[in-house]
């Protein structure tokens, strides 16, 4: 059984969960893009920019915290294919489910201000799971894995 998080450890986390997540959210609104289906869009490019401003967010909150915010990686892995709108759709589904646990875990890993932030991500990211096809949770980012 691993000790408890440090609080810096959670946002350099967090923070790679957000570069993961704009990653694939950018290349599932361009696959998204060729479809008929407008909501689908919308819900991409929304969550695109939710998790760039979250992202950016953090690398602020780590460099405050006296650290050198963790990079993207290079390429992220996508699962194939992504051609219809159901694939895409379970894609997002599974980014924000993951941001979503990613979350809640800096939520027990945090305190005050930075606490409050990451449960209103947390509730934000929730709450964002039912625009690609997510039902609502009674606790939501616990039991899942990122």
């Amino acid at each position: 059984m691993r000790g408890p998080v440090d609080e810096v450890d959670a946002l350099q986390r967090t923070l790679a969960g957000e570069h993961a997540a704009v990653y694939v959210l950018s290349a599932l609104g361009g696959r998204a893009s060729t479809l008929a289906a407008p909501a689908l869009r919308a819900a991409l490019d929304t969550a695109y920019d939710v998790h760039v401003q979250r992202r950016d967010q953090l690398r602020g909150m780590v460099a405050a915290a006296g650290a050198t915010p963790v990079a993207a990686s290079p390429a992220y892995r996508l699962p194939g294919p992504l051609t219809g709108a159901g694939q895409i759709e379970a894609r997002a589904l599974a980014v924000q489910r993951a941001c979503a646990a990613t979350y809640a875990a800096l939520v027990a890993a945090t305190s005050g201000a930075d606490r409050r932030w990451a449960l209103d991500a947390l509730v934000a990211t929730a709450v964002a799971e039912t625009d690609v096809g997510g039902r609502p949770q009674a606790l939501p980012g616990i039991g899942t894995s990122t």
